[in-house]
C-alpha cells in the first residue's frame, strides 16, 4: 500500500468525520427546545464514520501482507483518535446541554379566566369530594408547566413565586430529572421501594455518600432521612431527648424506666421539655405540633405537651434606622430563653431549643445572626441540644445552601432537618446525638432511594448552571425592587426583609393581605401568604433577576390601583 493511497483514504475520513459531529451538534441544537422538552440522548456518528472509513479502505488494499499490517496499525490507531475524539465531544455537548438544561425565559404569563377557572373548580370539586381537605385553590396542569411558569388546568399561565410551598427547586419538567428517570437506578427504585432501615440495597451506601457529601453541614457527621418535614423534627426531637437522658442516667436502663414506659409514666416516658418559639412552625404531628405556634387552627383539639416557648425577636424596619430598638428586643428575647431554662429546671428540664432561621409559616419573622449564635452560647450552658429547621430554608434559596451558614456560628449546631427543596427529607446529627439501641429511631422506609436520586441530580444542576450566582443576582433586583415599592407605598407594602430568595413584605392586615393575592393571581403572579398580613416569595432556583423584574412590575401595579 503506497503512501500516498493511504494519506487519500485518511483525508477523506476526516471530513467524514467533522461532518458527523457537526450534523450531530446541529441536531441536537435543533431539538433543544425548553418550552417543549424535547431532549434527545446524544448519539455519536462515530460507528457509522468508522464502517465507512473501513468500506472504502478495504476496497483499495493490495494484497501485500505488510502493507496489510501497516493499514490495520495505523487504521486502529486512527480508531482509538476518533473514539478519543467523540468521547469528548460527547462529554462537551453533555455538559453544554447541562448548563442549557434549566428553562430560564420570561414573558410568558397569560390569564384568560378567572383563578380559579371552570376547570379547575371542577377538579377542586371532585378532590374535595374524595379527600375534604378543604385547602385546594386551583388545579394545576403539570404536564404543561415550565420552568418558572405554572400552567393551570384552565390553560392560565402564571409566573410562580412560591414553588410548591417552597419544595419546587429547578422549576418545572426540567430536562436533567426527566432524563434521570430513564436511568437504571431510577427504575430499581420506582420497582422495589426497600425498608432501608433492614434491607439497604446494593450500592445505597454509595448512592448516600455521593449526594450528601458536599452539603454536610460543619459539626455534623451523620444523616438520617426521613419522609417529610415533619417527621424529620420529630424524629430529631426524640434524638435529642434520647441523648439527654442518657447522659444523666449515665448507664444503662433501669428495669422501672423499662416497664414505666409502657405505660406512659416516668421515669420511663421522660419528664423532659423542648423549647420553641412564639409563631415558630415545625409541622403538624404530635410532638411538632407542641412546638408550632403560628396559628391556632392547627393546634386546636390536639392533646398538646406543656413545653416551654421563648418569644422571638420582633425587628422593627428598615434595621437601619431601629438599631438600638432591636438590641434590646434581641436581648429580652435571650434573657427569657435564659430564664425559662432556669424555670423549668426541676420539673421538666429543656432537652432541646428547636427553631428556624426565618420563622416562614408564622410571618416570614428575622433574627439577626448575633442572636442564634448568643442562642448556642446558652443551649452549650445548660448541656440541651440545639435543634436548627431548615425544612423550608435549606436548599440554596436563602443564597447560601444552608440559611445558618449565614450566622458564622464558630459553634455549630447539633442537629439540622431538612426537606421540600431538596425532595427528600431528614435531618444531619453530631456523633452525640447517635442513637446506642436499633429501633429508637425507626420506620418502615427511613427514606426514599428515587428522592435520594432527585437530589443527586438537583445538586449536579446547582453545580453544573452555577444557581447560587443566578438567586445571589435575582434576590439582589428582589429585594431593591421591594424595598423601592414601599418607598412609594408606604401604607401597603411595609417591613421589607430577606435572606436571598426568601423574601417578605408586610401589608395593612389580612384583609387587604388576602385582596391583593387574589389580584396578583388574576394578574399572572402566584404568590401566597403567611402570617396575618405578609407574603412571602418562594420562588425556585433557577428564578432569574428578569423573573424578579416581571415579578415587580406586577405587584407594583396591582398595589398602585388598590384602595386600602
Amino acid at each position: 500500500m503506497n503512501a500516498s493511497r493511504w494519506l487519500t483514504t485518511f483525508s477523506t475520513c476526516i471530513p467524514l468525520v467533522l461532518s458527523a459531529f457537526s450534523s450531530d451538534s446541529n441536531a441536537r441544537r435543533e431539538d433543544v427546545n425548553p418550552r417543549k422538552m424535547r431532549y434527545s440522548l446524544m448519539h455519536s456518528s462515530t460507528s457509522a464514520v468508522l464502517t465507512d472509513i473501513a468500506r472504502r479502505s478495504f476496497f483499495t488494499l493490495p494484497a501485500f501482507p505488510v502493507d496489510t499490517v501497516f493499514f490495520s496499525l495505523s487504521f486502529s490507531l486512527f480508531s482509538v483518535m476518533l473514539r478519543r475524539l467523540g468521547s469528548a465531544a460527547r462529554t462537551g455537548h453533555a455538559a453544554q446541554q447541562l448548563r442549557r438544561a434549566s428553562d430560564m425565559s420570561t414573558g410568558h404569563i397569560k390569564v384568560s379566566t378567572a383563578i380559579p377557572g371552570p376547570a379547575s373548580k371542577d377538579i377542586v370539586r371532585q378532590m374535595n369530594e374524595i379527600s375534604n381537605i378543604q385547602s385546594y385553590t386551583f388545579a394545576v396542569d403539570y404536564e404543561k408547566s415550565f420552568g418558572n411558569y405554572l400552567v393551570d388546568a384552565d390553560g392560565n399561565t402564571l409566573l410562580d413565586c412560591f414553588g410548591n410551598i417552597g419544595s419546587l427547586p429547578i422549576g418545572y419538567n426540567h430536562p436533567a430529572l426527566k432524563t434521570m428517570t430513564s436511568t437504571p437506578e431510577w427504575q430499581l427504585y420506582s420497582t422495589h421501594r426497600p425498608a432501608l432501615g433492614i434491607l439497604p440495597p446494593k450500592g445505597y451506601a454509595e448512592l448516600l455518600s455521593s449526594a450528601l457529601k458536599d452539603i454536610t453541614p460543619p459539626g455534623m457527621g451523620q444523616m438520617q432521612a426521613m419522609m417529610c418535614g415533619s417527621c424529620s423534627n420529630e424524629n430529631a426531637i426524640k434524638a435529642a431527648t434520647i441523648a439527654f437522658q442518657r447522659k444523666r442516667r449515665g448507664g444503662p436502663h433501669s428495669k422501672r424506666e423499662l416497664e414505666t414506659c409502657m405505660v406512659n409514666e416516668a421515669p420511663g416516658s421522660a419528664a423532659v421539655s423542648v423549647l420553641s418559639f412564639e409563631r415558630a412552625f415545625h409541622g403538624r404531628t404530635l410532638g411538632c405540633l407542641s412546638a408550632t405556634h403560628s396559628k391556632a387552627i392547627h393546634k386546636i383539639d390536639v392533646p398538646a405537651l406543656p413545653w416551654p416557648v421563648a418569644p422571638f425577636p420582633k425587628l422593627k424596619y428598615p434595621l437601619a434606622e431601629n438599631e438600638a430598638a432591636n438590641n434590646a428586643e434581641v436581648k429580652r428575647c435571650l434573657q427569657a430563653v435564659e430564664d425559662l431554662f432556669v424555670q423549668c429546671a426541676t420539673k421538666l428540664p429543656i432537652a432541646a431549643v428547636i427553631i428556624e432561621p426565618i420563622q416562614g409559616e408564622g410571618g416570614d419573622r428575622h433574627a439577626p445572626a448575633s442572636f442564634f449564635r448568643d442562642l448556642r452560647a446558652i443551649t452549650r450552658k445548660y448541656g440541651a441540644a440545639l435543634i436548627v429547621d431548615e425544612v423550608q430554608t435549606g436548599g440554596l434559596g436563602a443564597g447560601t445552601f444552608w440559611a445558618h451558614e449565614q450566622f458564622a456560628m464558630d459553634d455549630p449546631p447539633d442537629m439540622m432537618t431538612f426537606a421540600k427543596k431538596l425532595q427528600m427529607s431528614g435531618y444531619f446529627y453530631s456523633n452525640e446525638y447517635a442513637p446506642e439501641s436499633s429501633y429508637q429511631i425507626f420506620n418502615t422506609w427511613m427514606g426514599d432511594g428515587l428522592r435520594l436520586l432527585q437530589l443527586r441530580t438537583l445538586l449536579d444542576v446547582i453545580k453544573q448552571e452555577n444557581l447560587q450566582s443566578v438567586v445571589q443576582e435575582a434576590s439582589k433586583v428582589l429585594l431593591e425592587g421591594l424595598s423601592q415599592l414601599s418607598k412609594q407605598h408606604p401604607h401597603k407594602v411595609r417591613n421589607v426583609r430577606g435572606m436571598g430568595l426568601l423574601c417578605a413584605f408586610d401589608t395593612p392586615g389580612s384583609v387587604t393581605r388576602d385582596a391583593l393575592l387574589v389580584k396578583f393571581r388574576n394578574a399572572g403572579l402566584h404568590l401566597m401568604g403567611c402570617g396575618e398580613e405578609t407574603f412571602r416569595f418562594r420562588p425556585s432556583l433557577i428564578f432569574t433577576k428578569d423573573h424578579a423584574k416581571e415579578a415587580l412590575d406586577i405587584i407594583g401595579s396591582v398595589v398602585a390601583s388598590h384602595k386600602v
